[in-house]
């Protein structure tokens, strides 16, 4: 590796770091320090919002103490706090932990900023990196995730990091004000969509899957895919393709723009089916605004050379001390530059995800930030091409212009999008059903609210989850998620059903990425999805109707949804919506109905169920609290099913894998 190619290399390592600790932050900040939907949605943001805007304090700190000083100490926190979550139990401890992590990464990136003007190369290989990481690891790291594989990889690029880290800084141009600022909004969309691998996998199984049986059946669901998270490759590659190549000019210029913006905007649709263009879109749009904003980078000063090699010009003196004026008020820009985009992801990703809990429009906020991101790329003018000395500019001195790229734009593309695909081709499992010897006699039902994955502590465990629906034939979730970035970017579905080794349909609800699912050791099929009637509630609800195929001829319907009733009130209106749709449904077969019903025996919305003809299958074993897992008091994930389905063996194991218990139930098919 040239000498030349360390400060983005570094660079790229410690945007990994970071946003490894933003994945066990943002999530820790909903189930440790609050509780999801029992604390204010305003009282979680400005608790997360907060840490970003001490922050602010960093380039004055710099500037006062050093940038070399102040990087250096900032960096060794940033990897012990990231060492330190590996593995963690979750509670407390992890939450402070990420939060002095992320605090001091922050630092980090305000002193990379102050002494790095032009930081596009080692911004765009770092997501990249991450990406190819979480692909690696299937979607399923960092403080979650304590296996040897998670400890190599942290160990391995937190060494590599401090190694680099250790190296003096060359001396910095005036350019890369725009180039910083765009960090956090790049961050905020390759986490959302660009560039995540749970998103591109979530995205393929609308498209490409494979347990379909009649494509106007299942508009709007999203079954088991091959390779789901294969597309990420393409996406990866055009990604740093367009950020690595030299910037385009005159009318070339505004196609990668447009492309980030209607990638946005596909999101916003708020559809399953335009998932994969938008992923596709966002990345090469993105990787070419990048490359845009960073075309001025490099500046007159320092910076590199015409060889792509570091510059001396001042003697490698720190920028915030000595050298001049000039380049410290240019450090200082890029720390506030950086700090300021690092803002922007904080308050977009908190617009963008409390709108599940307090209701208003979210669907503006990736488009609001994508129009962000083109109109800095659009407004960056890129300097003339190098040419021959000027006169009076010094013997030999080439003119100022655009540097050539520090990394091999194709070499780099291509090398990134080849280990993507081999790390999404061997993370996959084929998930396959069979009808196995016959029609069962009986079959286990289990219903479950999985929180998205993260237990009472605060830990992502879908082992633990696993375990929890353990002998189950047929398995309703509730509050699945796919892919959000608030909550690590994991495809908690994906994962459980390789554990439980049961193929999925899944129907959202909030949005694509988030809903119900059922899984089933037999093949599903004629999936049906319905939206309910908000009726003044902030998250979305569906029904989804799925038939399980037993062979010969012996079918059960199932039904699963999770009830989102205005705060305070009973989900009577989206009870009966349910109530018709899932008997209709049937059509007279053996049908149950399953999930987080929001609603307790005796309640009017409870009734709705028992007035459509159907019969409460846990009534043997009342009173069966299932919420909340650790002090169970409330009587709110149920199973109902028809008069023909007799109900026996029915538990709630204990555990605090989320913050339900599962109800399971033993349902003796009908003879004949």
């Amino acid at each position: 590796m040239r000498y030349r190619h360390f400060p983005t290399v570094t660079l790229a390592l410690g945007v990994v770091l970071l946003v490894d600790v933003l994945r066990v932050f943002l999530p820790a900040v909903i189930t440790i320090f609050g509780q999801a939907a029992s604390t204010p949605a305003e009282l979680l943001g400005a608790f997360a919002f907060g840490w970003f805007l001490l922050a602010l304090a960093a380039p004055a700190l710099i500037r006062r103490v050093g940038a070399r000083p102040v990087t250096l100490a900032a960096a060794v926190l940033l990897v012990v706090a990231r060492l330190a979550v590996n593995g963690q139990p979750g509670g407390p401890l992890q939450l402070w932990l990420a939060t002095a992590g992320l605090l001091a990464g922050l630092v980090w990136l305000a002193g990379a900023a102050a002494t790095t003007d032009r930081p596009v190369p080692g911004l765009a290989l770092g997501l990249a990196v991450g990406a190819l990481l979480h692909t690696a690891l299937d979607t399923y790291r960092s403080a979650f995730f304590g296996d040897w594989p998670a400890w190599l990889a942290a160990v391995t690029v937190a060494g590599l990091f401090l190694a680099g880290q250790a190296r003096p800084a060359s001396a910095a141009g005036p350019g890369g004000v725009r180039s910083w600022l765009l960090a956090g909004p790049a961050l905020l969309l390759a986490g959302m969509v660009a560039l995540s691998p749970a998103v591109a996998r979530t995205a393929t199984s609308y498209q490409f899957g494979l347990l379909r049986s009649d494509p106007a059946d299942a508009v709007g669901v999203a079954t088991v895919p091959l390779f789901g998270a294969a597309p990420l490759a393409v996406a990866v590659g055009g990604f740093l393709l367009a950020a690595l190549a030299s910037p385009r000019r005159g009318a070339w210029r505004w196609p990668g723009p447009v492309a980030l913006v209607a990638g946005a905007v596909l999101v916003a649709l708020e559809r399953g089916e335009l998932l994969l263009p938008a992923v596709l879109l966002s990345a090469v749009g993105l990787g070419a605004c990048l490359a845009s904003a960073g075309a001025a980078d490099g500046g007159t000063r320092g910076g590199t050379d015409a060889t792509g090699d570091p510059a001396h010009d001042d003697g490698g003196q720190d920028p915030a001390q000595g050298g001049g004026q000039e380049p410290a008020r240019a450090a200082g820009r890029r720390g506030y530059a950086a700090v300021a985009g690092m803002l922007v992801f904080a308050v977009a990703a908190v617009a963008y995800y409390a709108a599940y809990d307090l209701g208003h429009p979210n669907a503006g906020v990736p488009v609001a930030v994508a129009v962000l991101v083109a109109a800095v790329a659009l407004a960056t003018r890129p300097a003339p091409a190098r040419g021959p000395a000027r006169a009076g500019g010094g013997a030999g001195r080439p003119a100022p212009g655009p540097l050539r790229p520090s990394l091999p734009p194709v070499w780099t593309a291509a090398s990134a999008a080849v280990l993507t695909l081999l790390a999404a081709v061997a993370s996959d499992e084929l998930l396959s059903a069979s009808n196995r010897d016959g029609p069962p006699e009986a079959v286990r039902v289990v219903a479950y609210n999985v929180r998205m994955g993260f237990g009472m502590h605060g830990r992502f465990d879908p082992d633990a989850l696993a375990r929890a629906a353990a002998g189950a034939d047929v398995v309703v979730l509730s509050e699945v998620d796919r892919g959000w970035l608030l909550n690590g970017g994991h495809d908690t579905l994906d994962l459980l059903a390789e554990r439980l080794d049961m193929p999925y349909v899944f129907a959202p609800a909030a949005d694509p990425l988030w809903g119900d699912a059922v899984l089933s050791r037999w093949p599903l099929d004629a999936a049906r999805t319905r939206p309910l009637p908000a009726v003044g509630a902030p998250t979305g609800a569906q029904a989804l109707g799925i038939t399980v195929d037993f062979s010969e001829d012996v079918r059960l319907a199932v039904v699963a949804t999770h009830l989102q009733p205005p705060p305070g009130e009973d989900p009577v209106v989206q009870a009966r919506a349910v109530a018709d749709f899932a008997v209709r449904y049937a059509a007279g077969r053996p049908l149950v109905v399953a999930g987080d019903l929001n609603t307790e025996p005796g309640d009017p919305a409870f009734a709705e169920f028992t007035r459509a003809g159907l019969v409460d299958a846990l009534a043997a074993a009342r009173p069966l609290p299932t919420s909340p897992a650790d002090a169970p008091r409330q009587q709110i994930d149920h199973v109902f099913v028809t008069p023909d389905l007799t109900a026996g063996e029915v538990a709630a194991p204990p555990g605090t894998a989320s913050d339900h218990l599962p109800v399971a139930v033993t349902l003796t098919l009908p003879r004949g």
